[in-house]
């Protein structure tokens, strides 16, 4: 999924990461689980010594991590948003700075037993500013001064750096609530009374359109508005996306490497400085790769309680979408509704090569389609032979899916025209979905 499942906190001591964790699961209990510090909970639980302990401490994290793993997937297979303080890497960098040999060499062995989270927070204040709250806070047994502070901060830099994480961060040396803001909004929370519902929202809308045709910008427009106006106007509740394109660009990358150690590419050609599909058993692999991603989600009936679905992605040719949806699962065509965003083959290419960045080609989020895989993916597609009107419903396996098809043209960016565009399409669309 696009949207956050686990995210994980760090920063130096007494720069508020457990304080600030407890109020958001005290904030949003139907949404967050938080998972206190490994080393901190093994260390209070076994009355170790933090610094003179240290070979105690590294068997003892050793033999904690499978049931950590445990518990991240059982919450992250739940729908909750896990927020986990600290993780293997600050250890390490600690271990570092206090010449731990001993975890230095037993981390090559345990660095991949906890699932890879989707971000880290680092809340940032300067050294001296930490040693100072550590005194105040009256916690000896933990304190760590600004010599080693620097050392183990460097450590960690370039343990981020190595692994090519996505690290989040947020300046913490302000008021409590200008922190707890920007932790709110990069974890897409927003908080709403107890007496707000969202009974009136899709369960899981599709998302589809030719590349470029704006489904980026509506769900960027979705993420911005307001959670009750969205809502209430666009029948969206807090939402989490699958995408399936993330998943095609990893195997463009993994083609690379195959391509690096001499057996050939798998998937994919390289193509005026990008990629094209060269096997096309790759379209109905993504949509089984959508459903193992949503089946824990859909399968949880808690977990989608309040909550909304879009699921987007792209098909071209004669059967394109046809196809895909013969492939879709049960679980999600019960629940769906469909928007298809609406451009012409030309206007598609002209927004591709634009939003194309030549600074950074083989990035993800400035991808362009090549011509050659445009013409040949997505000049045709057969969504006007399945879906003829504006606003009706297709029969999938059974199934009865509402649908509506909303213009996109011309491309607008504007808030003020974006919003009656997106309404008009979405409010008649959620009537029939409603009444299915």
């Amino acid at each position: 999924m696009s949207s956050l499942q686990h995210v994980v906190f760090e920063g130096l001591p007494a720069v508020g990461k457990s304080e600030s964790l407890e109020l958001l699961a005290r904030t949003y209990p139907d949404r967050v689980r938080v998972l206190p510090e490994l080393v901190k909970e093994i260390v209070l639980r076994s009355g170790l010594d933090l610094f003179r302990d240290r070979g105690a401490l590294t068997r003892a994290i050793v033999d904690a991590l499978p049931q950590r793993a445990e518990t991240l997937r059982t919450l992250r297979s739940q729908g909750f948003l896990c927020l986990e303080e600290s993780h293997l890497g600050v250890h390490l960098a600690y271990a570092k700075a206090l010449g731990d040999q001993g975890f230095v060499e037993a981390y090559s062995g345990i660095k991949n037993a906890l699932p890879e989270p989707d971000a880290f927070f680092r809340l940032d204040i300067p050294l001296e500013l930490s040693v100072r709250r550590q005194a105040a806070r009256g916690t000896p047994a933990f304190d760590v001064f600004e010599d080693r502070l620097g050392a183990m901060l460097a450590n960690l830099d370039r343990w981020h750096a190595d692994r090519h994480t996505h690290l989040v961060t947020i300046p913490a040396d302000r008021p409590a609530h200008a922190i707890l803001r920007d932790v709110e909004a990069a974890l897409q929370l927003d908080y709403v009374p107890h007496e707000s519902t969202f009974s009136d929202t899709f369960d899981v809308l599709l998302l589809l359109g030719r590349p470029a045709s704006g489904k980026s910008e509506f769900i960027d427009f979705m993420t911005r508005c307001p959670t009750s106006e969205r809502a209430t106007l666009h029948h969206i509740a807090p939402f989490a996306v699958v995408d399936d394109f993330p998943i095609l660009w990893q195997l463009f990358e993994d083609d690379d490497l195959w391509e690096v150690l001499g057996k050939g590419r798998l998937y994919s050609k390289r193509c005026n400085g990008n990629y094209a599909v060269t096997d096309h058993a790759l379209w109905p692999f993504l949509i089984h790769k959508i459903n193992r991603s949503v089946a824990p989600m859909l399968s949880n009936p808690r977990a989608m309680q309040g909550r909304s679905l879009i699921v987007e992605f792209s098909r071209g040719g004669a059967t394109g979408y046809t196809d895909a949806f013969a492939q879709l699962s049960d679980e999600i065509l019960r629940r769906a509704a469909i928007l298809y965003v609406s451009v012409s083959f030309e206007e598609s290419w002209r927004r591709n090569v634009a939003r194309y960045d030549e600074d950074d080609k083989g990035g993800i989020l400035t991808h362009s389609v090549p011509r050659e895989e445009m013409e040949k993916s997505y000049g045709i597609d057969d969504w006007h032979d399945i879906a003829p009107d504006s606003l009706g419903t297709l029969s999938v396996r059974g199934f009865e899916i509402p649908y509506a098809t909303m213009p996109n043209e011309p491309e607008s960016k504007d808030f003020a025209v974006l919003a009656p565009r997106y309404r008009g399409a979405l409010q008649p669309l959620f009537e029939i979905w409603s009444q299915r």
